[in-house]
C-alpha cells in the first residue's frame, strides 16, 4: 500500500502497430512515457499534426461555449456531481465518423456568433449616432447642404453656449446664424452667408473652434433618425433570428462534447508518438509503470501484437514518478498529501499516517452532531446516486468520514445544532432539558477540552517522531534513530504533567515521575545532539542549541493544537446565538416561524463557515506540525498516458480496478 513500486518498461514492436499500441496504452492509463534519448533511433516531428488537432478542438470548444450562452444546458443538482458519460469503444468509432459534420456545425455556430457580435457593434454605433443627431432634429434641411449658387452654408458645432446675435457680430454682415440647439457644453449652428464672403466666414468660424457636422448625407436629421431606427430594428431582428439558428444546434450538444474529447485524445496520441524512437520497421517505447500492472499489460500487448516487453528496476539516478495507493479509509485524504507535496524517493507516504488524526481533528473542530449528520446524509446520497470521477469520489468519501467524526464528537459534547433540543423544550413545551452530552459540554469546562487538545496534539506529534525513527532505523542509522527520538519523548512526557498542573489538578505521582524523566531527557539531548561535531565545545554547544530548538519548537507546536478548542467552541457558541435569535418573539406562532427561518439560514451559514475553518486548520495541523517531523516531499506525481477527457470515458478505461 502507500507508494506503489515502479518499474521501467521498454517495449519494442512493429512500426505498423505503433498507433494501435499507443491507443491501447492511452485507454489503460498505466504507463508514463519517457522521451526517446537513444541517438541510434530516429524521432518523428508531429508538431504540425498536433497543431491541427488543437485548432480543431479549439473550434469545437468555442462553438460549445457559444451554444451554452444562447441555449444553456438544463441541469439539476445531481448533475453537479455526475461523472463522465461512458461509451463503448465501438460506439466511439461510430461517433468519430461524424467528425466532419460536427466541424461544419461548429463553424456555422461560430459564424453566427460573429454575425451577432457585428450586429451588436453596429447597434452601438447607431446609438451613438442617434444621440448626436437628436440635437439636430429642429433643422429641416439636409445635413450635407452646402448652400446655393450665390450662398454658402455651414452646419456644425461650437464648444460653448452661444446666441445668434453675438455670433453674427463677429461674422461678415451678410451672414445669418441660426442656433438649432444649445447647452453649456456646445451649440449646434446653421450659418448662411453670401458666396463672396464664404472664405472669411469660414476663417472666423474656425477661430471659434467650429466643427462641421459629421454626417454627409442628403437627408434631414429627422429623416436620418427614422432611417437609423429602421436599420436598428433590422439588426435586432437579425440578432434574434441568428440566436434561434444557434439554438437549433442544441440537439448536437452531445456530438460537440464528443468531438472536444476525441480531438484531445488524438492530440495526446500524437504527442505520445513524438516520444518514441523508430527504426526502419520497428519502434521503441520507454517509460514507467506500477509493478502491479506490469504482468497484465505485458500479457495483453504480447497477445494482440508482435512485441517484446521488458521490465527493469529504475536506477538511483532515474527521476521515478510516484503513485499512491491506500486503503478505503486513507485513500480519501490522498488529495491533502498531494496538495502539500508528493513523497520523494526516501519518503514514506504520509497519507495512512495522518488519515486517522485528520478525521479526528476535523470532527473535533466542527463538533456539532447535527452538522455531522447533515454531512453524512448529504455525502452518502451523492455517493450512492451520482457517478463520480475518482477525485470527486474521494473528496465525497473524505467529507463523509469527517461527517461521521463530527457526529461522534458532537454527540460526546451534546451539541445538536447547538442547543436546539434544550431551546425547543424550554420555549415550546416549558420543560427544562438538561445536558445531553455523552461526555461533557466544552462551554462548561473549556480547560478540560484544552488539556485533551494538547494531549491529542502530543500523540499526533509523537506519531511523526515515530515515523522518523522508523525511517532512520530502516536506513541503517539505528543509533541516530534512538538518540534523535528517545530524548524528545522523555522531555515531552516529563514536562507534560508539570505543565498540565498549572491548569488543573494532576496526580502527584505523575509529577514525581515526570521531573526525573524530564531531567534525564534534557541531559541525554544535550550530550548527544552535537555528536556530529568533532570538538568537545562543538558537541556541548550543539547540544544546548538542540535543547533550545526542542523547547521553543515543541512548545509552539503543542500550543497550535489549542485551535481544536477554539474552533470547537466557536461552532457551538455561534449555533447557540442563532437559536437564541430565533426565539426572541413572545408570540408562540411568530416564534416558531422565525425559529424555522433563522434555523435554516443561520445554521447553513454557520455550518459552511466552520466547515471551511475546520478544513483549513486540520490541513495546517498536518502540514506544519506533523509533516515537519519526518516528511520532506518533492516527489513527482505519476502522469500516465491516459484518456484525458472532459465529457466521456471508455467503459474499459479503468484498468486498475
Amino acid at each position: 500500500m502507500a507508494k506503489l513500486r515502479m518499474k521501467k518498461i521498454e517495449l519494442i514492436a512493429l512500426l505498423t502497430d505503433s498507433k494501435k499500441i499507443i491507443e491501447l496504452l492511452q485507454r489503460r492509463g498505466v504507463v508514463e512515457l519517457c522521451r526517446n534519448d537513444d541517438d541510434e533511433l530516429t524521432g518523428t516531428n508531429v508538431t504540425a499534426v498536433v497543431g491541427e488537432f488543437e485548432k480543431f478542438r479549439s473550434t469545437v470548444a468555442q462553438a460549445l461555449d457559444i451554444l451554452e450562452i444562447y441555449s444553456p444546458e438544463k441541469s439539476g443538482f445531481s448533475d453537479m456531481f455526475s461523472g463522465k458519460t461512458e461509451v463503448e469503444k465501438h460506439a466511439f468509432g461510430r461517433e468519430a465518423m461524424q467528425l466532419e459534420k460536427i466541424m461544419n456545425s461548429a463553424g456555422d455556430i461560430i459564424r453566427s456568433s460573429k454575425i451577432i457580435d457585428d450586429a451588436a457593434n453596429e447597434i452601438s454605433q447607431i446609438d451613438m449616432r442617434y444621440d448626436n443627431l437628436k440635437q439636430w432634429t429642429p433643422l429641416d434641411i439636409p445635413l450635407n447642404f452646402k448652400g446655393t449658387d450665390s450662398t454658402a452654408a455651414f452646419i456644425g458645432t461650437v464648444p460653448f453656449l452661444a446666441d445668434a446675435d453675438s455670433l453674427e457680430q463677429n461674422l461678415p454682415e451678410t451672414c445669418s446664424v441660426e442656433v438649432v440647439s444649445a447647452n453649456k457644453e456646445q451649440s449646434c449652428l446653421f450659418v448662411m452667408c453670401s458666396e463672396d464672403v464664404s472664405s472669411q466666414t469660414n476663417e472666423e468660424l474656425r477661430k471659434m473652434a467650429f466643427v462641421p457636422v459629421g454626417e454627409n448625407i442628403s437627408l434631414t436629421p429627422s429623416e436620418l433618425l427614422d432611417k437609423l431606427k429602421e436599420k436598428q430594428k433590422e439588426l435586432k431582428e437579425t440578432i434574434e433570428n441568428t440566436k434561434k439558428a444557434i439554438a437549433e444546434h442544441e440537439s448536437e450538444r452531445r456530438e460537440f462534447k464528443f468531438a472536444v474529447d476525441y480531438l484531445q485524445m488524438r492530440k495526446d496520441k500524437y504527442d505520445a508518438l513524438s516520444s518514441l524512437g523508430f527504426t526502419e520497421n520497428t519502434f521503441v517505447l520507454t517509460g514507467y509503470i506500477p509493478e502491479k500492472f506490469s504482468a497484465a499489460l505485458e500479457k495483453e500487448i504480447t497477445g494482440k501484437f508482435t512485441a517484446s516487453v521488458t521490465f527493469t528496476d529504475p536506477s538511483e539516478d532515474d527521476d521515478v514518478p510516484v503513485m499512491l495507493e491506500n486503503s478505503g479509509f486513507s485513500a480519501p485524504v490522498e488529495g491533502i498529501t498531494k496538495m502539500y507535496a508528493m513523497p520523494s524517493k526516501t519518503d514514506v507516504d504520509p497519507t495512512p499516517i495522518m488519515s486517522f488524526f485528520y478525521y479526528l481533528f476535523f470532527g473535533m473542530m466542527l463538533s456539532d452532531a447535527g452538522y455531522g449528520l447533515t454531512m453524512l446524509i448529504g455525502t452518502t446520497i451523492v455517493l450512492k446516486k451520482c457517478k463520480l470521477e475518482d477525485s470527486m469520489y474521494k473528496t465525497m468519501k473524505m467529507f463523509r468520514n469527517c461527517g461521521i467524526s463530527t457526529l461522534i464528537w458532537g454527540a460526546l459534547f451534546g451539541s445538536w445544532f447547538g442547543d436546539i433540543v434544550q431551546v425547543i423544550g424550554r420555549e415550546f413545551f416549558h420543560k427544562e432539558i438538561g445536558s445531553i452530552a455523552l461526555w461533557f459540554e466544552p462551554m462548561d469546562d473549556p480547560i478540560k477540552l484544552l488539556l485533551y487538545s494538547f494531549g491529542l496534539g502530543i500523540l499526533h506529534l509523537f506519531l511523526g517522531v515515530a515515523v522518523s525513527f522508523k525511517m532512520s532505523w530502516d536506513d541503517g542509522r539505528k543509533l541516530d534513530a534512538i538518540l534523535d527520538t528517545v530524548p524528545i519523548y522523555m522531555i515531552i512526557l516529563g514536562v507534560a504533567p508539570l505543565g498540565a498542573s498549572i491548569l488543573t489538578d494532576v496526580p502527584g505521582i505523575l509529577k514525581t515521575i515526570g521531573t526525573p524523566v524530564l531531567i534525564a531527557g534534557v541531559v541525554l539531548l544535550v550530550l548527544t545532539s552535537g555528536r556530529s561535531s568533532k570538538s568537545v565545545f562543538g558537541k556541548f554547544f550543539g547540544g544546548l542549541y538542540a535543547l533550545y530548538n526542542t523547547a521553543t519548537g515543541w512548545l509552539s507546536d503543542i500550543l497550535s493544537y489549542s485551535r481544536l478548542l477554539a474552533l470547537g467552541l466557536a461552532t457551538g457558541s455561534i449555533a447557540g446565538v442563532i437559536n437564541l435569535i430565533g426565539t426572541m418573539p413572545e408570540n408562540t406562532v411568530f416564534k416558531a416561524v422565525l425559529l424555522v427561518i433563522v434555523f435554516i439560514v443561520g445554521h447553513s451559514v454557520n455550518m459552511a463557515i466552520n466547515l471551511l475553518g475546520a478544513y483549513v486548520h486540520t490541513d495546517r495541523l498536518q502540514f506544519v506540525e506533523l509533516f515537519s517531523k519526518f516528511y520532506t516531499g518533492g516527489g513527482r506525481e505519476f502522469e500516465p498516458l491516459t484518456v484525458n477527457t472532459q465529457y466521456i470515458k471508455f467503459k474499459e478505461e479503468k484498468y486498475n480496478e
